[in-house]
C-alpha cells in the first residue's frame, strides 16, 4: 500500500523512513484500515507543485530537443536563400526562446526537488545519481545543438541531412533511460 500511496501522492516511497507522519486510510474492499506513508504534510503540497513544474519544463525542453534536429534535417536540404533565412529564424527562436529556458527551469526545479528531500535521502538514491549523469549528457547535447545553430546562422554547416537524422535519435535513448530510472528507482 505504501507504493500505491507513493504513486498517487508523488512520494518516492522512501519518505516513510524520513518522516514519522503516518496516516491510516480505509481499504476499499474490506473497510479495515491500512497504513499509508507520505511525505511531511506541510511539504507534500509544495513537493507536488515543484514536481509538476519540473515535469512541465522537462516536456518543453524535450519537445525542442526532438524538433531542432528535425529543423536541421530540412535546413541542410534547403538551397534557396529565403528558405534558409526562415530556418535560421526558427532555429534561433526554438533554441533561445523555448529549449534553453526549458532546460534551465527543468534543472532548477529538479534541484529544488532534491533539496526538499534532503541530503541524506540524496546520498542513498543511487538511481538519482545515474539520472543526473544522463541529465549532464543531455545538457552537453543541448549545448552541441546550440553550436550547430550558430554554424547554420553563419552559413557554415558541414553535415548532411543524414547526420542530423541520426542526431535526432540521441535524446530518445536518454529520455527512456531517465524516465525508467525516475519511475522504477531500481537502486
Amino acid at each position: 500500500m505504501a507504493v500505491y500511496c507513493s504513486f498517487l501522492l508523488g512520494c518516492s516511497g522512501h519518505c516513510s523512513s524520513l518522516t514519522a507522519g503516518r496516516r491510516r486510510r480505509p481499504s476499499n474492499l474490506t473497510g479495515s484500515t491500512v497504513p499509508v506513508f507520505c511525505c511531511q504534510d506541510r511539504t507534500d503540497t509544495m513537493y507536488l507543485w515543484v514536481k509538476a513544474f519540473h515535469v512541465i519544463f522537462m516536456v518543453t525542453w524535450f519537445a525542442g530537443l526532438f524538433y531542432l534536429p528535425r529543423l536541421f534535417v530540412y535546413h541542410a536540404d534547403t538551397n534557396d536563400v529565403p528558405g534558409s533565412t526562415r530556418f535560421k529564424i526558427m532555429e534561433h527562436k526554438l533554441y533561445h526562446g523555448i529549449m534553453t529556458p526549458g532546460a534551465v527551469l527543468t534543472t532548477v526545479f529538479g534541484l529544488w526537488l532534491v533539496s526538499l528531500r534532503g541530503f541524506e535521502w540524496f546520498r542513498h538514491a543511487g538511481w538519482l545519481h545515474a539520472k543526473l549523469a544522463l541529465v549532464t549528457a543531455l545538457i552537453a547535447y543541448h549545448l552541441y545543438l546550440g553550436r550547430i545553430v550558430r554554424c547554420f546562422a553563419a552559413d557554415a554547416n558541414t553535415h548532411s541531412q543524414v547526420f542530423y537524422r541520426w542526431l535526432n535519435e540521441a535524446p530518445v535513448l536518454i529520455l527512456v533511460a531517465a524516465v525508467a530510472l525516475a519511475v522504477v528507482q531500481p537502486f
